[in-house]
Order: C-alpha cells, then sequence, then structure tokens
C-alpha cells in the first residue's frame, strides 16, 4: 500500500513562506504516494498543484563505473605510471583488471598524449593528468545536467547517459488550506444514524466530474472505418456492391479469364498460394453467387429488364482458350500451348477482380451500363516486412458503358481522389495483361514531400470482354488500390503489422475515433 504523505505536504507548506518542489521535499518517495497525497488536497482546495515536466541526464551502468573509477584512458594511465619501468601491452589488461578498459582504454591514453610506446612497452609521457570525462560524468551524477551540448551528444553515442523523463509538482497554499487534514466520510452508515455521529461528520462531497469506468464494449477495427468511408463513396456515386464471399478461385477465373499468360510471373509459387486438397476444381458452370453481406444494390425497373440469356459456359471456356491460344475477336492471342489442368488450379485469390470477371460475365447476358465496387480480402505469396502483408485489402471500382474514353477515366479518378481529399493526381502509362492502355495514379504526399503511387487503372482489353460475349462497342473502366495504405496514413501507422495481424495493440483499436477521409 503506497505511504499516505497528506500530512508531510501540509507541514512542509505550513513552514515554509513560498511554493514547495515535490522533486526537492521528496526525492525517494514513490510517484504514486506524491501525486494521490496531492489529488485528494487539491480536490478539497487545501492546495494548488502544478506539474512540470522536464528531462534529465541519467548515468548508465558504464557512466557510472568511470565516474566511480575514472574513464577508460585515465585508468590506463594510471596503470602505465604506477610501473616504473614501463608495462608491456600485453600486461595492460591484467593491470587495469578488465580488457575491454586496456583495449579502448589505451587508444585514449595514446590521443591525449598521457602515454607513449617505446617498443613494446608503454610508459607515461606527463606525471599527472586532469580525467575530464570522469569530472563531467560527476557533474551530471549531481546535478542531472551538462552545459555542453557536444559533450553530452558524444555522451550519448558512447551510452554513458541517457535522457529520463521526470514528473515534479510545484505545490502552493490553496484557499482552504489548514494544517490538519480532517478524514471525510464516503459513506452515510446505519451506525451514524444510530448514534447521531452523521450531524459532526465531515462528509466527502460527490464528484460530478469523475470519470467512470470505461465499459466493456465492441470497437470497429480502423481498417472497417475506413471501408464504411469508401462504401458511402461509392454508393453516393450510384455503384452496386459485388459479392466478394469467394476466397478460393480457380485459375480460370482468377488469371485466365483476365487474359492474364500461364507463363505470367504472377502464376509462380512465389507469388501465389496454390490449394493442394482438391487437386483442381471443375470447367466454369452455372454457380449465383450470393450477394454481399450488408450490400446495397441497384437494379433497373421491372420494365426495364430485358430476359436474361442462360450463360453458355462451355462456350465461354472455348473462347477463353482460343484466346490465349491461337487469337480470337481480332487479336492473335499469346500463341502458347494452353493448360485446362493449369486453369482449374486453385488458389486464394490474388486480386478482386476475379469477382469484377465473373459480375462482367454475367452482365454480357444483358448488357446495359453498370457500376460495380469491391472490398475485401485477397492473398499474395510475399514476404512480411514494414509495408507488405501476405493478406490485404483490396478496393476495386468497375464501370461499363458505352462511349467511355480514357479522358473519361482520368476525369472520374479526380472526382472519385478527391472526394476523399486527394486532389494533386498524376497518371503514368503501364502495363497490366487484362488493361490497355493503363495507368498507375499518383498523389503528392504533403508529409513525404513526394509523389507515391496510390492506384491502378485502365480499360479492359477486347481479349478479356469478347469472350464473355459483351458488345463490342461497350467499353469498361476499372480500377483499384489497398485499403491499408490510406487507414495507415489517416491513422498515422508505419508499421503494416501493427494495423493487421497478431501485433496489433487492442487498446489502439478500442481509442482510435472515426475517420473522415476528406478530413486531416
Amino acid at each position: 500500500m503506497a505511504e499516505d504523505l497528506t500530512p508531510q505536504v501540509l507541514s512542509l507548506l505550513a513552514s515554509s513562506d513560498g511554493p514547495v518542489l515535490t522533486s526537492g521535499a521528496f526525492p525517494n518517495a514513490p510517484y504514486v504516494s506524491i501525486k494521490s497525497a496531492l489529488d485528494k488536497l487539491k480536490s478539497r482546495d487545501y492546495i494548488q498543484a502544478e506539474q512540470l515536466d522536464r528531462l534529465e541526464l541519467v548515468l548508465t551502468k558504464e557512466g557510472q563505473d568511470i565516474a566511480d573509477h575514472g574513464s577508460n584512458g585515465a585508468r590506463v594511465f594510471e596503470a602505465v605510471r604506477a610501473s616504473l619501468e614501463g608495462l608491456k601491452l600485453k600486461d595492460l589488461p591484467a593491470a587495469v583488471g578488465d580488457a575491454n578498459v586496456a583495449k579502448f582504454g589505451s587508444g585514449d591514453a595514446f590521443r591525449q598524449k598521457w602515454v607513449k610506446k617505446d617498443g613494446d612497452t608503454l610508459k607515461a609521457s606527463v606525471d599527472q593528468i586532469q580525467d575530464e570525462i570522469q569530472q563531467q560524468l560527476r557533474e551530471i551524477q549531481a546535478t542531472h545536467k551538462l552545459d555542453n551540448p557536444k559533450v553530452v551528444a558524444d555522451f550519448k553515442k558512447r551510452k554513458y547517459v541517457v535522457e529520463q523523463k521526470t514528473i515534479a509538482f510545484k505545490v502552493t497554499k490553496g484557499p482552504n488550506f489548514s494544517t490538519e487534514f480532517v478524514k471525510e466520510e464516503a459513506d452515510l452508515t446505519a451506525e451514524m444514524l444510530a448514534s447521531g455521529a452523521w450531524k459532526t461528520a465531515q462528509l466527502k462531497p460527490y464528484n460530478f466530474k469523475a470519470k467512470g469506468t470505461p465499459a466493456a464494449a465492441g470497437a470497429l477495427h480502423p481498417l472497417n472505418k475506413v471501408r464504411q468511408e469508401f462504401r458511402e463513396i461509392f454508393f453516393e456515386m450510384g455503384f452496386e456492391e459485388m459479392p466478394t464471399n469467394r476466397y478460393v478461385e480457380t485459375g480460370f477465373w482468377n488469371f485466365d479469364a483476365l487474359f492474364v499468360p500461364q507463363q505470367h510471373p504472377a502464376r509462380d509459387l512465389q507469388d501465389t498460394f496454390y490449394i493442394s486438397d482438391p487437386a483442381k476444381a471443375d470447367p466454369p458452370r452455372e454457380d449465383p453467387a450470393p450477394t454481399a453481406p450488408g450490400a446495397q444494390q441497384t437494379t433497373l425497373a421491372a420494365d426495364d429488364q430485358k430476359p436474361e440469356k442462360k450463360p453458355d459456359y462451355k462456350q465461354y471456356w472455348d473462347d477463353v482458350r482460343a484466346v490465349h491460344e491461337t487469337g480470337k475477336f481480332g487479336s492473335i492471342g499469346y500463341r502458347y500451348p494452353w493448360s485446362a489442368d493449369e486453369s482449374l488450379r486453385l488458389v486464394l485469390r490474388t486480386h478482386t477482380t476475379a469477382i469484377s470477371t465473373y459480375m462482367l460475365h454475367k452482365l454480357a447476358q444483358n448488357p446495359r451500363p453498370a457500376r460495380y465496387f469491391s472490398i475485401d480480402r485477397v492473398f499474395r505469396n510475399e514476404s512480411v516486412d514494414q509495408t507488405h502483408l501476405a493478406e490485404f485489402h483490396q478496393v476495386e471500382g468497375v464501370i461499363a458503358d458505352w462511349g467511355l474514353t480514357l479522358g473519361g477515366l482520368i476525369g472520374f479518378m479526380e472526382v472519385f481522389f478527391g472526394k476523399m481529399g486527394i486532389k494533386n493526381l498524376r497518371f503514368k502509362p503501364a502495363y497490366n495483361p487484362y488493361t490497355e492502355p493503363s495507368m498507375e495514379i499518383f498523389s503528392y504526399h504533403e508529409g513525404l514531400k513526394k509523389w507515391v503511387e496510390i492506384g491502378n487503372s485502365g480499360m479492359f482489353r477486347p481479349e478479356m470482354l469478347e469472350p464473355m460475349g459483351l458488345p463490342k462497342d461497350m467499353r469498361i473502366y476499372g480500377w483499384g488500390l489497398s485499403l491499408e495504405r490510406p487507414t495507415m496514413i489517416k491513422y498515422g501507422v508505419n508499421n503494416i503489422r501493427e494495423l493487421l495481424g497478431h501485433k496489433v495493440d487492442l487498446n489502439f483499436i478500442k481509442q482510435n475515433p472515426a475517420v473522415r477521409l476528406d478530413k486531416d
């Protein structure tokens, strides 16, 4: 139990004409005892207290050793001087009693010209020395400071001293000051009522400003808060949310339908997680995906709906094979032997564009203007470091319509990112197997003072769209970005492992407020 310092604080103030510093009055008292006594007296206006925070220099174990016994160079000098005929180098460690002191101290002694070398023997060059390092460390030990920034920086580098934050209080008398602290009763008991003691008892007043115990409640993860902000932006712009609950995809939907060749590096084991059991899936077939939980979907009125054709998955499979292997729909293809077994291998989806492909294939049965988006997890076989995880969240948007142009995509990106507060954009030509033209999106980061990549975009290739049965004159925009990067920027997180995974601090999740993407 912490010591009650209340009487000592009142006694010191009574005998003092001015303020009292707790650092001088209670140098060895625990902080919790001092704070408890001051809070108790301050709440009843016995005293007024001001907290004083400052950084002090404190000796490390090595610094304390030098303050007690002298610097390494001085100890070498004393050992050499004590030997009348000089001291051989091989005998120096035994003479000073420490091999490290002998190693580093001999260099210091030579630089200070305290000793000289005569063959393999060390001899003293002067009769006496002034050990400034020891004197300066003793000054720090006594006053916790040193008025020489260059020396202090050197001592920190050598790990002789460290900076330590200290908290002290300046205490003065309050309006209700008294030398005797009257204990207040916290409860009105039956005994007090029966005996009449309540009439003279000093009752403790209610503190209506006291903070209550934090409620044990759930909290939204910062990623979910930012995710909801993105969803609101998409819904505001008339988008429909795609179902994203299928983490395992076939190579067909994840790669082949996107016109990604089977020799592409992204399909290697180094970049993709493959499923070993079962070894492969069935060819594409009718498998209506359920609606995403909480999704707000927009549909055409019943009068505007055209009868939806039944998708011919066998024809789609054959057309995708043909456009890869020999070329079709005006394309010469990739000219390689396409493997059905490779296409049916199961993978953890590497991007949510696999879902976009599935939705566009369904759209081809009743072509019409459409806007889709998705925000969910994807998986990449990458080395985990400060900015990369093996799984992360991808934000993706798709717009299908007639008469779309690259200039329209640039204009839409400026509006879309502008709703997040990102105004200054640049676009750089890029290569994607399934979009042409393609553009990387850059924004100027005021904090980093440089341009950083924030997304990728492009117009889907005919080799991807026409095998689905979409009209030749229909154009489709596609773009994507990670959810983690804007979340890290908004919440000031430098290491992605502190945002997602087993190293996340639960207090970080509970205490962070909601975030607005268009606010700093």
